[in-house]
């Protein structure tokens, strides 16, 4: 399995579509090599700036979605 390391350099845009969130962003991608002692699986970084600001954006775009539900499923009982 390959690994990689992502540094998101720049948070451009976040919309959803049909069930999906999809972020626009600039990033580094670099492959990993595997060490015995790590985990298998990809990592991300995020500027402290870049984390706060994706949680305000998930956030909108989850209110946006939950508009959307009727208002039975708003509640989050299913």
């Amino acid at each position: 399995m390959k690994t990689y390391e992502i540094e998101v350099q720049r948070l451009k845009s976040m919309k959803h579509d049909k069930g999906l969130i999809e972020l626009a962003v600039d990033a580094l991608v670099l492959s990993r090599p595997v060490r015995d002692e790590q985990s298998t699986s990809s990592s991300v970084r995020l500027s402290v700036e870049d984390a706060r600001t994706l949680v305000i954006l998930l956030k909108q775009q989850l209110a946006e979605l939950d508009k959307l539900q009727p208002r039975s499923r708003r509640s989050g009982r299913c």
